[in-house]
Protein backbone atom coordinates (compact mmCIF):
# COMPACT_ATOMS: atom_id res chain seq x y z
CA UNK A 1 0.00 0.00 0.00
CA UNK A 2 1.22 3.77 -0.85
CA UNK A 3 0.26 6.83 0.71
CA UNK A 4 1.69 10.42 0.78
CA UNK A 5 1.56 12.97 -1.96
CA UNK A 6 4.89 14.43 -2.65
CA UNK A 7 5.03 18.61 -3.30
CA UNK A 8 5.41 19.33 -6.95
CA UNK A 9 6.83 22.64 -6.08
CA UNK A 10 9.65 21.28 -4.70
CA UNK A 11 11.67 20.69 -7.58
CA UNK A 12 12.55 24.76 -7.45
CA UNK A 13 14.38 23.78 -4.26
CA UNK A 14 16.43 20.80 -5.28
CA UNK A 15 19.28 22.69 -6.23
CA UNK A 16 22.43 20.78 -7.74
CA UNK A 17 23.49 18.39 -5.10
CA UNK A 18 22.79 14.57 -5.15
CA UNK A 19 19.14 13.30 -3.99
CA UNK A 20 19.49 11.90 -0.11
CA UNK A 21 16.49 10.64 0.95
CA UNK A 22 16.06 10.24 4.54
CA UNK A 23 13.71 7.11 5.82
CA UNK A 24 12.24 5.73 9.29
CA UNK A 25 9.30 4.23 10.63
CA UNK A 26 6.96 4.30 12.99
CA UNK A 27 5.14 1.34 14.95
CA UNK A 28 7.25 -1.32 14.87
CA UNK A 29 6.53 -2.83 18.57
CA UNK A 30 2.82 -1.97 18.88
CA UNK A 31 0.74 -5.24 19.38
CA UNK A 32 -1.89 -3.66 17.21
CA UNK A 33 -1.83 -1.74 13.84
CA UNK A 34 -0.21 -0.99 10.57
CA UNK A 35 3.89 -0.64 10.65
CA UNK A 36 4.08 3.24 9.12
CA UNK A 37 7.44 4.61 6.90
CA UNK A 38 8.23 7.34 5.77
CA UNK A 39 11.38 8.94 2.97
CA UNK A 40 11.88 12.67 2.86
CA UNK A 41 13.98 14.38 0.47
CA UNK A 42 14.64 18.02 1.99
CA UNK A 43 14.54 21.46 0.39
CA UNK A 44 15.52 24.64 1.54
CA UNK A 45 15.16 26.18 3.91
CA UNK A 46 15.09 23.00 6.21
CA UNK A 47 12.25 23.23 8.82
CA UNK A 48 14.23 24.04 11.71
CA UNK A 49 13.68 21.83 14.67
CA UNK A 50 13.82 18.56 13.17
CA UNK A 51 14.82 15.39 15.53
CA UNK A 52 13.30 12.11 16.83
CA UNK A 53 9.98 12.48 16.77
CA UNK A 54 9.37 10.41 20.15
CA UNK A 55 11.43 13.45 21.39
CA UNK A 56 9.63 15.84 20.51
CA UNK A 57 6.33 17.86 21.76
CA UNK A 58 2.75 16.84 20.69
CA UNK A 59 2.43 20.45 19.11
CA UNK A 60 6.10 20.45 17.94
CA UNK A 61 5.32 17.16 15.81
CA UNK A 62 2.25 18.66 14.34
CA UNK A 63 4.14 22.06 13.71
CA UNK A 64 7.06 19.90 11.83
CA UNK A 65 4.71 17.85 9.96
CA UNK A 66 2.50 20.83 8.33
CA UNK A 67 6.35 22.40 7.56
CA UNK A 68 7.76 19.30 6.10
CA UNK A 69 4.46 18.18 3.77
CA UNK A 70 4.58 22.08 2.41
CA UNK A 71 8.06 22.17 1.74
CA UNK A 72 9.74 18.86 0.91
CA UNK A 73 9.03 15.57 -0.98
CA UNK A 74 7.94 12.51 0.85
CA UNK A 75 6.54 9.23 0.45
CA UNK A 76 4.37 7.35 2.75
CA UNK A 77 4.48 3.62 2.77
CA UNK A 78 1.92 1.39 4.62
CA UNK A 79 2.10 -2.30 5.63
CA UNK A 80 -0.87 -3.72 7.16
CA UNK A 81 -1.74 -5.99 9.82
CA UNK A 82 -2.20 -9.22 7.86
CA UNK A 83 0.86 -8.93 6.18
CA UNK A 84 3.07 -8.84 9.53
CA UNK A 85 1.59 -11.44 10.83
CA UNK A 86 2.10 -13.16 7.29
CA UNK A 87 5.51 -11.96 6.78
CA UNK A 88 6.75 -11.12 10.43
CA UNK A 89 7.75 -7.58 11.57
CA UNK A 90 11.10 -7.03 10.27
CA UNK A 91 10.07 -8.26 6.99
CA UNK A 92 7.47 -5.52 7.01
CA UNK A 93 9.06 -3.12 8.06
CA UNK A 94 11.81 -3.35 5.68
CA UNK A 95 8.66 -3.95 2.75
CA UNK A 96 6.92 -0.22 4.38
CA UNK A 97 10.71 1.59 3.79
CA UNK A 98 10.50 0.44 -0.03
CA UNK A 99 7.16 1.24 -0.52
CA UNK A 100 7.68 4.67 0.99
CA UNK A 101 11.10 5.31 -1.17
CA UNK A 102 8.87 4.09 -4.34
CA UNK A 103 6.41 6.61 -3.77
CA UNK A 104 8.74 9.45 -3.18
CA UNK A 105 10.07 8.57 -6.16
CA UNK A 106 7.20 8.14 -8.17
CA UNK A 107 6.07 11.80 -7.11
CA UNK A 108 9.16 13.34 -7.50
CA UNK A 109 9.70 11.99 -10.96
CA UNK A 110 13.11 11.33 -10.10
CA UNK A 111 15.55 8.37 -8.67
CA UNK A 112 17.43 9.00 -5.07
CA UNK A 113 20.75 8.82 -5.17
CA UNK A 114 20.83 7.62 -1.48
CA UNK A 115 18.73 6.47 1.46
CA UNK A 116 19.83 6.89 4.92
CA UNK A 117 17.76 4.88 7.19
CA UNK A 118 17.61 4.84 11.09
CA UNK A 119 18.72 1.70 12.89
CA UNK A 120 21.49 -0.66 12.03
CA UNK A 121 19.76 -2.59 9.09
CA UNK A 122 18.49 -1.91 5.47
CA UNK A 123 16.16 -3.26 3.02
CA UNK A 124 19.34 -3.30 0.74
CA UNK A 125 19.76 -6.75 -0.68
CA UNK A 126 16.59 -7.74 1.68
CA UNK A 127 14.01 -6.99 -0.64
CA UNK A 128 14.13 -7.26 -4.82
CA UNK A 129 12.18 -4.44 -4.82
CA UNK A 130 14.85 -2.33 -3.44
CA UNK A 131 17.02 -0.51 -5.85
CA UNK A 132 18.89 2.54 -3.99
CA UNK A 133 21.86 2.89 -2.21
CA UNK A 134 21.40 2.91 1.58
CA UNK A 135 23.13 3.81 4.76
CA UNK A 136 22.22 2.99 7.76
CA UNK A 137 22.73 5.55 10.53
CA UNK A 138 22.41 4.09 14.29
CA UNK A 139 20.08 6.87 16.57
CA UNK A 140 19.91 8.56 12.91
CA UNK A 141 16.63 10.57 13.24
CA UNK A 142 18.54 12.83 15.88
CA UNK A 143 21.93 12.82 13.74
CA UNK A 144 20.15 13.82 10.03
CA UNK A 145 17.68 16.18 9.62
CA UNK A 146 16.01 14.26 6.28
CA UNK A 147 15.74 11.23 8.95
CA UNK A 148 14.23 13.30 11.13
CA UNK A 149 11.44 14.33 9.04
CA UNK A 150 10.82 10.84 8.03
CA UNK A 151 10.05 10.17 11.98
CA UNK A 152 7.76 12.95 12.52
CA UNK A 153 6.43 11.84 9.06
CA UNK A 154 6.14 8.08 10.10
CA UNK A 155 4.99 8.81 13.81
CA UNK A 156 2.02 11.23 12.77
CA UNK A 157 0.81 9.56 9.88
CA UNK A 158 0.74 6.44 11.97
CA UNK A 159 -0.71 8.20 15.16
CA UNK A 160 -4.01 9.46 13.63
CA UNK A 161 -4.50 5.84 12.38
CA UNK A 162 -4.64 4.42 15.74
CA UNK A 163 -6.77 7.11 16.71
CA UNK A 164 -9.04 6.81 13.45
CA UNK A 165 -8.83 2.68 14.84
CA UNK A 166 -9.93 3.78 18.71
CA UNK A 167 -13.27 5.08 17.45
CA UNK A 168 -13.99 1.69 15.97
CA UNK A 169 -12.39 -0.22 18.89
CA UNK A 170 -13.13 1.97 21.96
CA UNK A 171 -11.87 -0.41 24.67
CA UNK A 172 -8.03 -0.32 24.37
CA UNK A 173 -7.25 3.06 24.74
CA UNK A 174 -5.46 2.95 21.31
CA UNK A 175 -6.03 7.75 21.26
CA UNK A 176 -3.61 7.04 23.62
CA UNK A 177 -1.26 4.04 23.63
CA UNK A 178 -1.64 4.04 19.96
CA UNK A 179 -1.60 0.24 19.96
CA UNK A 180 1.15 -0.35 22.35
CA UNK A 181 1.20 -2.60 25.10
CA UNK A 182 0.12 -0.46 27.79
CA UNK A 183 -1.42 -1.78 31.33
CA UNK A 184 -4.87 -0.49 29.84
CA UNK A 185 -4.54 -1.98 26.19
CA UNK A 186 -3.56 -5.08 28.18
CA UNK A 187 -6.16 -5.27 30.36
CA UNK A 188 -8.47 -4.09 27.53
CA UNK A 189 -6.91 -7.58 25.54
CA UNK A 190 -8.02 -10.16 28.79
CA UNK A 191 -11.75 -8.68 28.75
CA UNK A 192 -12.53 -8.10 24.96
CA UNK A 193 -10.46 -10.53 23.67
CA UNK A 194 -8.24 -9.45 20.25
CA UNK A 195 -9.48 -7.22 17.20
CA UNK A 196 -9.03 -7.29 13.62
CA UNK A 197 -6.23 -4.86 13.84
CA UNK A 198 -4.70 -7.08 16.66
CA UNK A 199 -1.01 -8.58 15.39
CA UNK A 200 -1.68 -12.17 16.31
CA UNK A 201 1.46 -13.35 15.50
CA UNK A 202 2.95 -10.84 18.50
CA UNK A 203 3.13 -13.15 21.17
CA UNK A 204 0.97 -11.52 24.26
CA UNK A 205 -1.58 -11.81 20.78
CA UNK A 206 -1.28 -14.95 20.36
CA UNK A 207 -2.04 -16.24 23.95
CA UNK A 208 -4.77 -14.63 24.01
CA UNK A 209 -6.33 -15.89 20.81
CA UNK A 210 -6.01 -19.34 22.33
CA UNK A 211 -8.19 -18.26 25.21
CA UNK A 212 -11.53 -16.61 23.36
Amino acid sequence: MLSGTPNPRFRAGLGAGPLVAGVDEAGRGPLAGPVVAAAVILCKPVPKGMGDSKKLTARARERLEGEIRASCAFGIGIVDVEEIDRINIFAATMKAMTLAMERLCEGLGAEADEALIDGNLTPQGRLPEWRWPARAIVGGDGKEAAIGAASILAKEYRDRLMKEAAERYPHYGWERNKGYGSKEHMAALRTHGPTPLHRRSFAPVAQLVMEF
